[in-house]
């Protein structure tokens, strides 16, 4: 999507669960919204694990990407979690390395 359609299209992720009439989704509260949120980061903090980084939800509008020293990027929804994890680690993050996955199986819930 370029930027100006970002802009014109609102504050939504596409993967985001909305309650507008019209709008598939089985999350129609906002407490259900929230929590199908807070179990994307839980699962985005699995992966994130790998690289010595976490994710937080910020008042459900944007995420904190933090590094264990402290150092922290707000991005505004989890479809910029890479490209920002790259810039607070100054490497590649890959979440479909072999390495990553074999970690994720290792430590299952």
């Amino acid at each position: 999507m370029c930027s100006l359609c970002g802009v014109l299209g609102g504050g939504g992720y596409w993967a985001d669960a909305v309650a507008r009439p019209g709008v598939f989704t089985r999350n129609m509260s906002s407490v259900d919204r929230r929590r199908e949120r807070a179990n994307r980061v839980r699962v985005a903090n699995r992966v994130l694990a790998a690289f010595g980084l976490s994710v937080s939800d910020w008042q459900g509008t944007a995420f904190l990407l933090s590094t264990r020293t402290g150092k922290t990027e707000i991005i505004g929804d989890l479809g910029h979690l890479w490209a920002a994890a790259e810039r607070l680690t100054g490497r590649v993050c890959d979440p479909l390395a072999l390495p990553v996955i074999e970690r994720l199986e290792r430590t299952r819930d």
